[in-house]
């Protein structure tokens, strides 16, 4: 297992991160992700752990706080040190009724975590996410409350998921500049069937500093192995009641076919190949593997140890590059005017 430095910050995190939304689903959308209980939780925790996993994400959404409530449980069942492990979570969905129930104002993000806090048993996060976008509450509010919430000790650091590269860079440009605690970490959403990021928060992050956590790098179970273009397994598995995130067919089956084959001259799994494949993007700090079961948290974990060539990496990077689009086509032939030959004199 890697350990890298997450964003600009001094703390190193794992490569793989355990998610938790497996935890605790009792009702509606939860029920369909996961619904392991305590013990199911411990053991792959504790497996997790031993495997040289540091970090573990969660959130208050998840089975309406239930998945925070177990995981905490298991860091003191299982007697782990608590500064052994980093420890994420996120809020801003609904966890109260009325207008002020949800989103990123300073009265829910404060509130909301020390409710997390509560249910976690913990006196602090390592890193406390915002988990949306809020149009409404300014994005000067939002990280005054973060600052709040790290001055105070609650939290260590700050981080956000799923927002626009825009919103992230003026999030980064306002915490310098008000002298805010900064931003190291975005979680977002990336797979080789959906590189979507590229285009612009990539570029971004690499620019600002910032980390990348990946959420669904298996496409929503699309890359379990279970599918094919024949839709072999299309009946079976997650996306047969829960489809999402939205995947491009056409191109994820052409993905597909070649993770199959790197998996097969590897004699390992396709889902294996998918997480390695990821492991080997430069912008990546960590990605966040869930599991229903405790083996396929081991195929998973397995990832770490798959180290891809240079071949196997180009012919993944063929059948799934995105198209290209203005203004990247122009920015890359103008990017050239610039570019000084190996071995000639500097400008």
């Amino acid at each position: 297992m890697h350990y890298n430095q997450l964003g600009r910050s001094g703390l190193f995190v794992s490569e793989l991160c355990l998610g938790t939304m497996t935890f605790g689903g009792a009702e509606g959308m939860w029920r369909q992700i996961g619904t392991l209980q305590q013990d199911e939780a411990d053991a792959l925790v504790r497996t997790a752990i031993e495997s040289g996993v540091n970090f573990i994400d969660t959130a208050n959404v998840y089975a309406e706080g239930r998945s925070e409530q177990i995981l905490g449980q298991s860091l003191r069942s299982l007697g782990i040190a608590r500064g052994e492990v980093v420890i994420a979570t996120k809020g801003f969905g609904r966890m109260g009724k009325g207008p002020n129930g949800a989103g990123a104002s300073r009265g829910h993000i404060i509130e909301a975590a020390k409710a997390s806090l509560q249910r976690l048993q913990l006196d602090y996060v390592d890193l406390y996410q915002i988990h949306g976008f809020d149009p409404m509450t300014p994005i000067e509010e939002t990280l005054e409350a973060l600052d709040v919430l790290v001055r105070h000790g609650h939290v260590r650091y700050v981080g956000l998921s799923n927002w626009a590269a825009w919103q992230v860079a003026k999030a980064v440009g306002i915490t310098e500049r008000r002298n805010l605690a900064p931003i190291v970490s975005l979680q977002a959403y990336y797979t080789i069937a959906g590189r979507d990021l590229e285009r612009e928060i990539v570029p971004m992050l690499r620019s600002e500093g910032v980390g990348l956590m990946v959420w669904s790098p298996l496409a929503g179970g699309f890359l379990s192995g279970k599918y094919d273009r024949n839709n072999v397994g299309g009946g079976e598995g997650r996306r047969a009641t829960f489809d999402f995130p939205p995947v491009d067919r056409e191109r994820g089956y052409a993905v597909i076919d070649a993770l199959r084959k790197v998996a097969a001259a590897r004699q390992c799994s396709v889902p294996e190949v998918a997480l390695a494949w990821l492991l080997h993007q430069k912008a990546v700090t960590s990605v966040i593997i869930g599991a229903k079961r405790l083996e396929q948290l081991r195929e998973n974990l397995a990832a770490a140890e798959l180290d891809l060539t240079e071949e196997e990496l180009a012919s993944l990077d063929s059948v799934s590059r995105l198209p290209a689009e203005y203004p990247g086509w122009m920015l890359e032939r103008q990017g050239g005017y610039r570019q000084i030959a190996p071995g000639r004199r500097k400008v």
